[in-house]
């Protein structure tokens, strides 16, 4: 397991009015990388930006671009999302009924390959493409929308991917927690075995978004007991 855990600001929460001022922020701030939530309309109820905008961002951020695809048919975007900076590519279970070659896809690419799993899909069933894997994005809301309320349930989910991963040899694998995510959760999120904690609009929504990254990324709860 990681011993130092990763910060994502979702840009869903950000201002888009003052777009350029939010990535700048996000480059002079503690982050460790910008999560970017690709919506079509179809998987989720909800439609995004894509490819372009990435491209753009690219050009203004410093930092990894964590990606997470919540579309129906991701292979057939991947190589423009690489192109367009992606440096981590999640795909979710639910929309990949060929999964193992959607992850091989995304490593050939040159990109870190993530699953996301929704809130009612269980973490054994990545068991027999778990070393295809290098980062798990367990969804702690129902994905389309942000500022929903934290699903309770995330933690046992974390504990028992964990456990998994470990048992497998696969330590090394990075869990990360979208929705939710807040400095009252964070900690024990963290004791629970996650390691990239994005958070929205507890960063893009507080009165000083840089001093909130840093809130959460000086949290140092791995001296304590679950």
């Amino acid at each position: 397991m990681m011993n130092k855990h990763l910060i994502a600001p979702s840009l869903l929460a950000a201002d888009f009015g003052r777009l350029r001022e939010e990535l700048e922020m996000f480059n002079a701030s503690d982050a460790d990388w910008l999560h970017l939530d690709v919506m079509d309309g179809k998987f989720v109820p909800n439609i995004t930006f894509g490819m372009f905008i990435i491209e753009a961002i690219n050009k203004v951020v410093t930092k990894p671009l964590d990606v997470h695809l919540m579309i129906v048919e991701p292979e057939r975007f991947v190589p423009e999302f690489v192109a367009a900076g992606a440096d981590v590519i999640s795909v979710h279970y639910e929309a990949c009924p060929h999964l193992h070659r959607n992850l091989q896809q995304i490593r050939q690419l040159g990109a870190k390959a993530g699953v996301a799993l929704n809130p009612h899909t269980p973490v054994h069933l990545l068991k027999d493409v778990l070393f295809d894997i290098d980062l798990v994005c367990l969804m702690s809301v129902n994905p389309g929308f942000g500022g929903q309320k934290f699903i309770e349930t995330t933690y046992q989910k974390i504990r028992e991917l964990r456990q998994m991963a470990d048992g497998m040899g696969h330590g090394s694998l990075m869990i990360e927690i979208d929705g939710g995510v807040t400095t009252q959760n964070a900690e024990a999120l963290l004791r629970a075995g996650a390691n990239v904690l994005v958070a929205g609009s507890s960063v893009f929504k507080a009165s000083d978004p840089a001093a909130a990254i840093s809130e959460l990324k000086k949290l140092n709860p791995y001296t304590q007991t679950v």
